[in-house]
């Protein structure tokens, strides 16, 4: 049984996203963009192009979010307008001719490439998919594990919990935690901070799986990252019983060196901690650098199953989004077809053995990967 443990099904972007506003989406979608590996492009002449202008850099909270008309675009493109020039990220494939991915179009995609099931991950940009996630998984259960989301620097508020309430209710496994979500409030605290505990104890209590991305903001270097890193590990610390899901998996900017990885010894300690999943992610990481079948993960990944084990390993595609490097099947494949060093009962662990223990998915009799 293959389990995808990264992807997304989207309401049209043009929409609230499941947000309050379209501008509240609006604004995620603008900030993440203001740091996106994508290409940008001059519209009317089609050079290449860079992001800059979305954001102050002297202010890396929602407060210097520059006026540029940020818009969603057509063909996976979103757009924005600088001294009267128009601009574009193509940041989801050309072929999405309208920025959305409905539940049948995901199931469709797995069905064409052998994913038995997906775990629909949500957050800011993407929209905060709870009702939507949630929707796909009450009409597909043997299909789709979803995950809610919520203002993240806010998780400790009255109206926070009671969104993890909802989403308890609505039956969804998990939270995406996005710690860049901290920029629509000038990132005003830390991971560890007081004003989170009844949050991080809500999602103990429920049995919720944690899925967090860590970012580097505001500082957006190596110090950025582990400070994130060390602060969720405090986190864990006092609620060990908290079952964790790394998403976008090590950062490859940060502690990849050549063919194997150097990581400091106190961030791998947080890493290691039982209970801890880690995600093989390369394809849409690294796919604007490297070509199919991106040999250069390929060590990294040998020294990922060296230093922690297969048993910590889940794979994700990040889909849609990675199609605009990848296929759905070569985002699978560069694993499948090339990580030869990984026994079958490896890849089996790390294809779906693990996310299914990880997220109590129901096998109903199938065999794994």
């Amino acid at each position: 049984m293959i389990v995808d443990c990264h992807a997304h099904v989207i309401e049209n972007w043009i929409g609230t996203g499941g947000h309050p506003t379209r501008s509240i989406h609006a604004k995620y979608m603008q900030r993440m963009l203001a740091f996106t590996i994508a290409k940008t492009f001059h519209a009317r002449t089609g050079r290449l192009a860079d992001t800059k202008a979305l954001l102050d850099p002297k202010d890396r909270g929602w407060s210097g979010l520059r006026n540029v008309d940020f818009r969603v675009g057509r063909f996976g493109q979103m757009e924005f307008t600088v001294d009267g020039e128009d601009y574009y990220v193509q940041y989801m494939p050309v072929g999405m001719q309208n920025i959305e991915a409905p539940v049948d179009f995901h199931l469709a995609q797995m069905t064409y490439v052998g994913v038995d099931h997906t775990v629909l991950q949500a957050g800011g940009a993407y929209g905060a998919m709870t009702a939507y996630n949630a929707y796909a998984q009450t009409q597909y259960p043997e299909k789709f594990t979803g995950l809610m989301h919520f203002d993240e620097a806010m998780g400790g508020s009255p109206e926070c919990l009671a969104e993890i309430e909802r989403g308890v209710k609505l039956g969804l496994k998990g939270i995406y935690y996005n710690v860049d979500g901290f920029s629509r409030h000038g990132f005003p605290w830390a991971l560890d901070d007081k004003r989170l505990e009844p949050m991080w104890d809500k999602i103990q209590k429920h049995g919720l799986v944690l899925c967090a991305e860590i970012s580097s903001g505001p500082s957006y270097d190596e110090k950025g990252y582990a400070a994130h890193l060390l602060a969720l590990g405090r986190v864990l610390e006092r609620f060990p019983k908290i079952k964790t899901h790394l998403a976008m998996g090590i950062p490859v900017q940060f502690y990849s060196k050549g063919d194997r990885w150097e990581i400091p010894a106190e961030v791998e300690a947080v890493y290691k901690r039982d209970n801890f999943m880690i995600e093989i992610m390369f394809p849409i990481t690294w796919g604007g650098r490297w070509d199919y079948p991106y040999k250069e993960s390929w060590p990294l990944i040998r020294d990922l199953r060296e230093r922690f084990g297969a048993e910590k390993l889940i794979w994700g595609s990040d889909m849609p989004n990675v199609e605009r490097f990848c296929t759905y099947q070569q985002s699978l494949d560069f694993l499948v077809r090339y990580c030869d060093f990984l026994n079958s009962s490896e890849m089996e662990r790390i294809l779906g053995k693990n996310c299914i223990a990880l997220y109590n998915i129901p096998t109903k009799g199938k065999g794994h990967a």
